[in-house]
């Protein structure tokens, strides 16, 4: 695993606006883990869940979960950068989510990111992140995010 992009204090987030910051590193994503999903979230629908009757349906096999893809962004944006001089961060939201393609199991998926605008906010700063979810080999990705994140001084 490679180390992610510091960046420290309001003044080093700033300069980075506009800058694509990397890739994270690519994981597999195995039937396991979209069944485990498919437990935590109640959504056991075939094409996730059912490997016999998935090889037959329009993906030629299970495919995870779109928010289980989505969710697995914040395992993944760490290993890309890492913001420190702030007291605290917390997820403010997404201003957009979409689903461009599927992710079948077995295939391994990664995150690129790049940091859109950082607008000031009482007590910190607040950031958009773009986040695109590539799946290895595919032309088209998986999931691409905006992102809003706060993170105090």
């Amino acid at each position: 695993m490679s180390e992610p992009l510091v960046l420290t204090g309001v003044d080093e987030v700033r300069g980075a606006v506009g800058k694509h910051l990397g890739y994270s590193d690519w994981l597999e994503v195995t039937q396991d883990r979209v069944d485990t999903f498919a437990d935590a979230t109640g959504d056991h629908q075939w094409i996730h869940c059912d490997v016999e009757r998935a090889r037959t349906g329009a993906f030629g096999g299970t495919i995870a979960h779109g928010y289980l893809t989505l969710s697995l962004a914040s395992a993944l944006l760490p290993q890309i950068v890492r913001y420190d001089g702030f007291e605290m961060a917390v997820n403010y939201g997404l201003d957009k989510v979409r689903f461009p393609s599927p992710v079948r199991v077995g295939k391994r998926i990664r995150a690129g990111a790049e940091l859109g605008q950082v607008t000031d906010i009482e007590g910190g700063v607040q950031a958009k992140t773009m986040i695109t979810i590539e799946v290895e080999g595919s032309d088209k990705p998986a999931c691409v995010i905006e992102s809003v994140a706060r993170w105090y001084l």
